[in-house]
């Protein structure tokens, strides 16, 4: 406690900022896991499953352009609150008895969940800029990747806690829960975080939401195909396939992924070490050269599923493959994003570059509960493969230099 108190006044609420991000986190993993086992468990088809969704990632792409000129506007502490609220909201509203839990209903809420999600998101990333000195590339990166890996482990987690959840107190049960300790949350931070961290010094105009930045624009359509690139197959897909073909229960299901978001969040976090980028510079061409590293891994492993060759092994192994190859193309990108991002009005820049990967999580998610109903998990991993080698040729655009 001693430490903490003397720490700057903006440290201070970026750490609770930080950790009202990771509450939120581990209620958003559990949460996605939740309703995609527990749809499945009713009967629903994989594509109507992946519909329950849609409202969800649509609403981030709307939620992270109005967003990023809202923080702007008010402050990312204001933000981080007013999404919080939205979250505590869903989960409330999915604790209904389950004659209400209808596609449109179970929609609506998925909606306010990805506002929720994006206003946090939004507010998180962006503040990371407000506290690293100009020119401090290396530190920028470090902080970027801890917060993303962190995220991203803590994600794994409430996977793995859905599972369990499910598995022990029931739908109803988990959502009253985790409705409670987020609440518990938000009202500490309506006390606790106070100030303008983010907050842009020259008011934001709303037309200001599309970014004018060349460099952002394209990292933003590689982010778009990198993330359809996962979610394409990870979404849906992969639960569905994992319980239909191998009989997995929600608990194995549960933990194969929460295990695999885990240790991908934790290559996140030590990106910047293996890029050894205290060593030398971080650059965009790395972008496109590990985009292009990642292209045969889904190939490789559609391949494999086609011929019936080993299925279980080459699925597991493989998606740790690609697990790390992933993690370290999505490091590097969030660190570009922050490093290119104006320091006035960071959350403007951030904003646009997240609507993107919403809209590539859009795309992904349709994409994998209609391709897999139709073509299988085979063809899912297919177009993956597409949509990364789309990303890589995107990022050879970016300006040589940044």
């Amino acid at each position: 406690m001693t430490l903490f108190s003397n720490l700057s006044h903006e440290v201070k609420q970026y750490l609770i900022v930080t950790g009202n991000y990771w509450a939120f986190t581990l209620t958003d993993g559990a949460l996605r896991m939740l309703v995609v086992l527990y749809f499945h468990q009713l009967g629903y088809s994989p594509l109507s499953i992946a519909m329950l969704f849609l409202f969800y990632e649509f609403f981030g792409v709307v939620t992270n352009l109005i967003g990023g000129w809202l923080g702007a506007r008010i402050g990312l502490n204001r933000t981080m609150n007013i999404g919080l609220g939205i979250q505590v909201m869903a989960l409330l509203m999915l604790a209904m008895p389950s004659e209400w839990l209808s596609v449109v209903y179970v929609m609506i809420a998925q909606a306010l969940s990805g506002i929720a999600k994006d206003l946090n998101k939004m507010s998180a990333k962006s503040a990371i800029k407000m506290l690293v000195k100009q020119g401090e590339e290396s530190t920028l990166f470090k902080w970027v990747a801890i917060l993303t890996g962190s995220k991203n482990t803590l994600k794994g987690i409430g996977f793995f806690l859905g599972g369990l959840l499910l598995t022990t107190v029931g739908f109803k049960g988990a959502m009253l829960l985790m409705a409670s300790i987020l609440s518990l949350v938000w009202l500490y931070s309506l006390f606790a975080l106070q100030g303008e961290l983010g907050q842009a010094k020259n008011k934001a105009k709303f037309s200001d939401i599309f970014s004018k930045s060349k460099a952002i624009n394209t990292l933003s359509a590689a982010r778009l195909f990198l993330f359809a690139a996962r979610d394409v197959w990870f979404v849906v897909a992969l639960p569905v396939y994992l319980s239909q073909q191998f009989h997995w229960d929600h608990w194995w299901v549960g933990s194969f992924i929460a295990l695999w978001i885990i240790g991908y969040g934790m290559v996140q976090t030590f990106a910047p070490r293996l890029l050894q980028s205290q060593k030398r510079a971080i650059t965009a061409n790395m972008a496109a050269s590990w985009a292009f590293a990642l292209v045969l891994i889904p190939l490789c492993i559609a391949i494999a599923i086609y011929a019936n060759w080993f299925t279980l092994p080459v699925l597991v192994i493989g998606l740790l493959c690609f697990g790390v190859v992933f993690a370290i193309n999505s490091s590097l990108h969030s660190y570009l994003i922050v490093s290119l991002a104006d320091a006035d009005g960071v959350s403007l820049d951030v904003g646009f570059y997240y609507m993107a990967n919403a809209m590539g999580r859009l795309l992904g998610t349709v994409l994998s509960g209609w391709v897999y109903q139709q073509y299988g998990l085979t063809m899912c991993l297919v177009i993956s493969s597409g949509f990364i080698a789309i990303a890589g040729l995107i990022s050879l655009k970016l300006p040589r230099g940044c």
